[in-house]
């Protein structure tokens, strides 16, 4: 898994720095990233149509032209205004879904599985679901709030009817070796954990962070700000910085 997470991020950044290739490539890859010149084009005509049509007419286009662009798409989700999409091909949004403004769903990556939503789920205004060669999957009835970063270079798994607050930050990799000081950090090795799981009926208060390798299990609450970087019990409660167990829900 870490030589995997390793290659898809070099991939990522040599398709920014690479010098043979064209700014049209480059955007190409890093937005559409599937086909040829039909690809890009309906990509390009459906967003610049219907990305900011705004009010009930808005949520009515999209409900029809995206499904054209994504890997599935359920019966009536939701989609609001301007909210970017890349890598669509590999999106999957549940029946009754609803995605708020200016979301970002972001699937990149050369052979990950992407971003699946399931039925139900609701993602809030400015949150950013961002996948760096890693995949994302909320489960029915997952609520994110406004403001959330979801990043992923391995894996996140977010359960059914868990929530989380505002501004909350869950990040799978993004480590770095930094051993070696003759090259930038930027371009040693990633570290990986595993990924991040978040089992079924958690709340997770505002501002929480949850690092890689963490699992939480079934029915964790964890208090505002905290910073999470262990794994938890069931029922758990937790509060702090770092994050630490203050009891169980079931005592």
């Amino acid at each position: 898994m870490e030589n995997t997470q390793r290659q898809e991020k070099a991939s990522v950044q040599k398709a920014l720095l690479d010098e043979e290739k064209s700014a049209f490539k480059k955007y190409r890859d890093l937005f559409v990233g599937k086909g040829g010149f039909f690809q890009f084009v309906k990509y390009e005509c459906i967003v610049i149509l219907f990305s900011w049509v705004p009010g009930a007419l808005g949520i009515f286009v999209r409900r029809i032209f995206y499904r054209f662009l994504l890997r599935k798409m359920g019966r009536g989700v939701a989609l609001g205004r301007n909210i970017t999409v890349r890598h669509p091909h590999k999106i999957s949004i549940g029946g009754r879904s609803f995605i708020d403004d200016y979301a970002v769903l972001d699937a990149k990556g050369e052979k990950n599985p992407g971003i699946t939503i399931g039925q139900n789920v609701i993602i809030g205004r400015n949150t950013i679901l961002s996948c760096k060669g890693g995949s994302i999957r909320l489960e029915d009835y997952a609520n994110i709030s406004a403001n959330c970063s979801l990043l992923s270079e391995t894996k996140i798994v977010v359960g059914r009817y868990t929530f989380l607050a505002g501004h909350c930050y869950l990040v799978a990799g993004g480590n770095h070796s930094f051993s070696r000081t003759d090259i930038p950090i930027m371009f040693q090795p990633s570290l990986t954990k595993g990924g991040i799981t978040i089992g079924e009926d958690c709340w997770l208060g505002a501002s929480v962070t949850v690092l890689d390798g963490v699992t939480l299990g079934k029915g964790c609450v964890i208090g505002a700000g905290a910073v999470v970087l262990d794994s938890l019990s069931e029922h758990s409660v937790a509060v702090g910085n770092p994050a630490k167990k203050i009891k169980d829900r079931r005592d």
